[in-house]
Formats: C-alpha cells, sequence, structure tokens
C-alpha cells in the first residue's frame, strides 16, 4: 500500500515506537507477532465470524435520500451506529480481544473518552471471560455516565482519570502507567490509530472492514466502487481510517476528516490538532500534536467526548502533510445543529462525533452527479443529555 507503514514503523516521518524501556516487551511482543497471527485462517475465520453472527455485520449503506436533495449530491451513509454497541469500535475490539487470547493474556485494559470503545472493550472481555479495566477520564466520566453504567454492567472495572483536563489524554496516560506495571500478563486495546507502532497499523486494518464492505456496497448502489468524496470525523482518526483505508490508493476519491473546533480554533478551546498543532511526540508516536512552544501538550476541547484529543494518529499526520486527505474543522454549535437536521431529515440521531463530518457538507459544492459517503461512526443515545441541554428540549 503505497501511503501504508513501513517495516520501521513509520508513515514518511510519522509513526515509530517511543516508548519507555518498561514496555519494551509487551510492544516487540506484537510487532513480531500481529501480522503472523491476524493473517492465519483459523484468526480471520474466527473474526469473520464474531462480526457477522455477533456485530452483525455488512453494516449498510443508506442512501440518504433527503441529505442528497439537501446537499445536491448522490450522499450514502455508511452505518456504523447499527453495529452492537453502537459504534466502529467494536471492529478493532473483536480483532485485539482474539489477538490478546492467542497470546495467552489474562487481563485487558482500555482507556476511553465517549465511552463507545471502553463499553466495546467491556462487551468482548465479557464475552471472552476475560478480566477488564477502563480507564476514563473523570470529566468523561459525568457526561457520557450510560456508557459508564453499560461498562459496569458488563463486569469491567471503570476507574477515573483525574489528573490534566480529566479527559482522554489523560485516561490513555493511566492506562500506559497500568501496563507498565503489569508487563506480562496485560494486554492493552488501544482504542484508536495512535500509540506505538504497531497499535496505528493493526487498529487500521481491523477498522478497515469499513471500507471493504463500502467499496462492495457502493457497486450495488451506483455501478461502481468508488466515491468521489469520503468524509468522516476524526479525533484519534479510528473510524476515519477504517473509512478511507481501502480509498487511500485510488487518488480520484478525495478524502475529508472532519476535526473538532470546540468554541473555536483560535478560542483557546479547541482540538483542531492539524490546525493548532505541530510535530512531536504524543503517546508512544511521531505525530501532530497540540503543544506549547516548549513542548507542554496543550489541553484539548471538544463538547464531543470522543474528539477532545490532543493530537492525530501518525498516519492521519502524514496524509495531512502530504495533502493525501484534507483535515478540516467544525465548531460544537455547528456540530449539534448538524445532529439535529441528521435526525429531523432522516430520522438517526447521530453521536456529536459523527455529527461534526456531517455539519462540514454546509461548507461544500458538489456536481449532481458525485458520490459521497459518510461515516456515521456512532449512534447519539449517549449523547442525548448534551442535546438536550443545548436545544433546551
Amino acid at each position: 500500500m503505497k501511503y501504508g507503514v513501513n517495516e520501521q514503523g513509520y508513515y514518511g516521518e510519522f509513526g515509530g515506537a517511543y516508548i519507555p524501556e518498561m514496555l519494551y516487551p509487551n510492544v516487540e511482543e506484537l510487532r513480531n507477532k500481529y501480522l503472523s497471527i491476524i493473517n492465519e485462517d483459523g484468526f480471520k475465520k474466527e473474526f469473520d465470524q464474531l462480526l457477522k453472527d455477533y456485530v452483525g455485520r455488512p453494516s449498510p449503506l443508506y442512501p440518504a435520500k433527503r441529505y442528497s436533495e439537501k446537499y445536491g449530491a448522490n450522499i450514502f451513509f455508511k452505518r456504523e451506529d447499527l453495529n452492537h454497541t453502537g459504534s466502529h469500535k467494536i471492529n478493532n475490539a473483536i480483532g485485539q480481544i482474539l489477538l490478546a487470547r492467542r497470546l495467552g493474556k489474562k487481563r485487558i485494559i482500555a482507556e476511553t473518552g465517549a465511552g463507545q470503545h471502553g463499553v466495546a472493550t467491556a462487551t468482548v472481555c465479557a464475552l471472552m471471560g476475560i478480566e477488564c479495566v477502563v480507564y476514563m477520564g473523570e470529566v468523561d466520566m459525568e457526561r457520557q455516565a450510560p456508557n459508564v453504567s453499560r461498562m459496569k454492567m458488563l463486569g469491567a472495572t471503570v476507574v477515573p482519570a483525574r489528573s490534566g483536563s480529566k479527559t482522554l489524554k489523560d485516561a490513555t496516560n493511566e492506562a500506559l502507567r497500568d501496563w507498565i506495571a503489569n508487563p506480562v500478563d496485560t494486554h492493552y486495546i488501544i482504542g484508536s490509530v495512535v500509540g506505538p507502532y504497531p497499535y496505528p497499523d493493526m487498529v487500521a486494518r481491523f477498522q478497515s472492514i469499513i471500507s471493504l464492505e463500502t467499496k462492495k456496497q457502493l457497486s450495488e448502489h451506483t455501478g461502481r466502487e468508488l466515491p468521489d468524496y469520503v468524509m468522516a470525523c476524526v479525533g484519534g482518526g479510528s473510524n476515519a481510517m477504517g473509512m478511507f483505508y481501502h480509498f487511500l490508493d485510488d487518488e480520484s476519491v478525495k478524502l475529508v476528516a472532519v476535526e473538532a473546533a470546540g468554541k473555536g480554533v483560535d478560542s483557546g478551546h479547541s482540538a483542531a490538532t492539524t490546525f493548532l498543532g505541530r510535530e512531536g511526540v504524543l503517546h508512544g508516536s511521531r505525530t501532530i500534536l497540540m503543544q506549547t512552544p516548549d513542548g507542554q501538550v496543550v489541553e484539548p476541547y471538544s463538547i464531543s467526548a470522543g474528539l477532545d484529543y490532543p493530537g492525530i494518529g501518525p498516519q492521519h499526520a502524514y496524509l495531512y502533510k502530504i495533502h493525501r486527505a484534507e483535515y478540516v474543522s467544525i465548531t460544537d454549535d455547528e456540530a449539534l445543529q448538524a445532529g439535529l437536521l441528521c435526525s429531523q431529515l432522516e430520522g438517526i440521531i447521530p453521536a456529536i462525533e459523527t455529527a461534526h463530518a456531517l455539519a462540514y457538507l454546509e461548507n461544500m459544492k458538489f456536481k449532481t452527479d458525485d458520490t459521497v459517503v459518510i461515516c456515521i461512526s456512532g449512534r447519539g443515545d449517549k449523547d442525548l443529555d448534551t442535546y438536550i441541554k443545548y436545544f433546551g428540549y
């Protein structure tokens, strides 16, 4: 793959594994074994079977007729919100739990922002009978309370992260500390295309089922595999990378990744990484991140718990730098209005993360024969409190 990872774990100058010595054996074990394990016939058969019978894949590619009329193009929604647990996160969680089991791990840890990855991880741990500990920022635990309850009901221990901004970055820090303290029996299921190599590549491969299905489904709907535009929201970037993956080498397809501008990119309350960030190292990989002149991480902000991450996955950083994908941003207000519009035009209440991608349609100009695919990365049940407070229902 032209835009894929090289043997050293880099996408151009981004990626790598910048880790403390204590984590080296864990990461090296993964690096040496993950490809051979996930390419085994037995692994692929079990993964595909669970995606079909447990997750409910393939997820539909829905022709959004009222959106198409409004925006003057052929708009399709890739319905990851219809997966078991309500988002794309389950695809990667199943892949990694199968990998962890083959590596003989007895305990799983994870970080979560919006709670969807935490729920997905707790779900697969319940399915496999493996202990599960999820780290979640205290602020996120309050605004995503239904997902905290779901994780606990599934048998997971949810540990609040009380440092920093008490959000996703801090939950990731806590999970990494746990992994350093428990290097032998524990596998860390990272939920996005971030972290030390091989995680960005591994997570992208597990999520690539999204674009693989989309190509086939689009061909059934339109007679051609390739859309003109593919769009997704991006925090760390797993749903976007899954949505982009099988279109990367087809350069006629325009890729649009929508970040969270929060209260505005110049407001000091934003998570628009590519606009505000510069190159550096975050959570084990070289990427683009928001930082002060002396290299301290800037606290991100977004009303969306899944997008307030101060960096971006290294593959995204590479695609941004070489202009293969366009990285743009949408404010809280624009996203919330777009979530309401989608609810009332299509009868689909999207996650606020997803609503960022939908909102960017307002800034685009299409030809009437353009085909646009948008990843509906998650459903909005978890965000109803935020929507209700904003709109005063």
